[in-house]
Formats: C-alpha cells, structure tokens, sequence
C-alpha cells in the first residue's frame, strides 16, 4: 500500500507481545441507507437510547439512537474471517465463540481471543458506543409487522386461529448518519489494511440485518498518535455545535454527507487542542488515494492472499 508506505513512520515494523504505543485513530461515518434496527436480543424491544447533552455549547439533554460497540465490529470481524477462510488462513469450521481458535489467525491477533486455562490476546481494535447525530425524536420511526399464513391472511387456514406474530418494531430511519471512532493499537501496515478492509466491505449491522440494516461506511479521517484522541461522544456532540452554528438553528433530518463531512472536520480542529501528544492526520488526497488503492487490492484475491499470509507469517517469528 503506496500510501500507507508515505505515513511508515507512525507503524510498527513487525508484531511485538509488548505494547508500543502506536495508535491509529479511524473517524467513520454510518450512513444508514434503509431502516435499520440498533436493539438487544428479542423482538418488540425498544432501540438502543441513551439521554446526552446535545453540544458541548448546547447543554440541551436529547435522547440519541445508540449503536453499542460489541454489534459493530463482531459484524466487521465476521467479514475479515470470511476473507481469511475463502483464501485458506482459517479452518473452514472455525467458528466464532465456540470451539478453540487459532491463535496465530490475524482475526485472533487483532480481534483479541481468550481460551480458558490457555492462551489469550486483548484486542488490539478498541472501540466505543456510536451515537446519531440527531436526536432519536427524529430519526426513530414505528412499523408494524405480521406473519400472515399462506392464503394471505391472519387466520389459520385449517383451524382459523389467529396468528400471534403481530406487533411493531421501531426503526432508524433512513438516511441517519452516526459517528464512530475506532482506534487501533500498535497495528502493523497489513494488519491496518486488513481491518480497513473488513470496515469498508460490511454493509449490514444491527437486528433482522437480512432484511434491514443497509449501512453504508464511510472513511472521513486517519490520525496517526502516540495516546488516545477523543470520545464518539465528545465528536458527535462537538458536530451537533457546529451544524448548529451553520444552520442558524437545530439541524434536521435527512442531513447531506457534505455538512456531515464539514461539520466532522471543523470539530477535529476544535478537540485536536485538548490532546497531549503527537497526532498526525492523513490528508484528504492520500485519504483518497488510499480508498482507490484498497478498491484495486481488495479486487485481486492473489494479492490480498498474498499480503495477509506476510502478516500471519510475522507472528511466528
């Protein structure tokens, strides 16, 4: 990866078992492109809502829709695991939570994996809640959904007992954007381009996500530090200030990705003065560059074959 090449110096060269302070700060946009679903298990039950300050300047308490940290990258790391099995680097009956892992996986060695009475790795991807921008009042929507019989109704055809699978499910609606940050930890190059990879290529996140849940993942930023920068929540409440600002009054929905981007990069600047230490951010044209570039990589299984067997390769030095 020519741009990634250009940023070496913020990368470890190799896998190390001891911490090195490295860190690799993603910013992310979650478009939600259809009606998506963000809840625990079981139907009926009611979104994932927490009750924040709207801004930092705004002292306004919203509820906010939440997407909680555990759906969000257990979805991007079943997408790298199917990538590992279809070019041989893991068991095909390797599952997730059951069995014992392989350790020397890349999945297990940025993922984290921990086997009882064995060996463990902490995850290397550290990551938090996402919340909307826009208050839940309006972003949330009711549907109703039922399960009629084959004649097409609600009765039984034989019996003519109701059928009981009827209710209503709230929704978010589409077109609502959420912030997200993901940081990762003395990742090296080709670990960075795996898990880049296993962002942008998911695109179905919360319940029913094989009906619902279209997300489209977008890359707005890579900061390359020696700490930890800023909470999802201080970003998405320094961006609800500054499209207020720009707006002259509370923004609404659907908002633009263009205000969403603008508004994204003016807070940056604004939370970059409360960090203590050394942050280096990607331009916006190597940020380009190395999109086109991992479109190129990702459509040559040879070569993203080729790149992840180094990687794995490293661990058993």
């Amino acid at each position: 990866m020519q741009t990634l090449q250009k940023y070496a110096p913020h990368l470890p060269e190799a896998y190390s078992n001891y911490p090195r302070g490295y860190y690799v700060t993603l910013i992310l946009m979650r478009k939600v492109e259809g009606e998506a679903i963000f809840r625990t298990e079981g139907s009926g039950e009611p979104l994932n809502r927490e009750f924040v300050h709207a801004g930092e300047v705004d002292q306004t308490v919203i509820p906010r829709v939440v997407i909680s940290k555990r759906k969000q990258t257990a979805v991007e790391r079943r997408t790298g695991r199917e990538l590992l099995r279809r070019v041989e680097l893991l068991a095909a009956d390797a599952g997730l939570n059951e069995g014992t892992p392989e350790p020397d996986s890349i999945d297990s060695m940025v993922y984290g994996y921990a086997v009882g009475g064995g060996g463990a790795q902490k995850s290397r991807v550290i990551t938090d809640d996402a919340f909307s921008i826009l208050p839940a009042t309006q972003v949330v929507g009711k549907r109703q959904f039922n399960a009629p019989f084959e004649d097409g109704t609600m009765r039984h055809p034989e019996t003519g007992k109701p059928s009981t699978s009827i209710g209503t499910d709230e929704y978010v609606r589409p077109e609502t954007h959420f912030l997200d940050i993901e940081t990762l930890k003395d990742v090296t190059e080709g670990e960075l381009t795996y898990v880049l990879g296993n962002i942008l290529r998911s695109s179905r996140y919360g319940a029913i996500s094989s009906r619902v849940g279209k997300v489209a993942n977008r890359l707005l930023a890579i900061c390359f530090s020696d700490c930890e920068l800023y909470s999802n929540l201080e970003l998405t409440q320094a961006v609800w200030d500054e499209l207020k600002s720009s707006k002259n009054g509370e923004p609404t929905l659907p908002l633009t990705d263009g205000e969403v981007e603008s508004a994204v990069s003016n807070a940056m600047d604004g939370l970059r003065q409360r960090v203590i230490g050394n942050v280096v951010t990607v331009d916006a044209g190597d940020l380009a560059q190395l999109h086109s570039e991992l479109q190129a990589l990702y459509s040559d299984e040879d070569a993203i074959k080729a790149l992840l067997e180094r990687v794995q390769a490293d661990y058993k030095r």
